[in-house]
């Protein structure tokens, strides 16, 4: 058994052509990814801010959702 290995600079290399080549062929996929990570950095955003004010009860929330 052949154990290949690679160097930083050849690793850099390879993870660039895989990303342009996911782009060219896969646009909607590479889309895909790019909206979920920029969700996650929302929602992350989101409950960081949230933590910084007081907890809001069960019953405020329902009395706001049933309008």
């Amino acid at each position: 058994m052949t154990i290949a290995t690679l160097d930083e600079k050849q690793f850099k290399v390879l993870l660039k052509e895989a990303i342009v080549e996911l782009f060219e062929e896969r646009q909607e996929v590479f889309a895909a990814i790019v909206a979920e990570a920029i969700e996650d950095i929302g929602l992350a955003n989101a409950i960081r801010e949230g933590r910084k004010n007081d907890f809001v009860s069960k019953e405020e929330i329902d009395a706001i959702l049933a309008g």
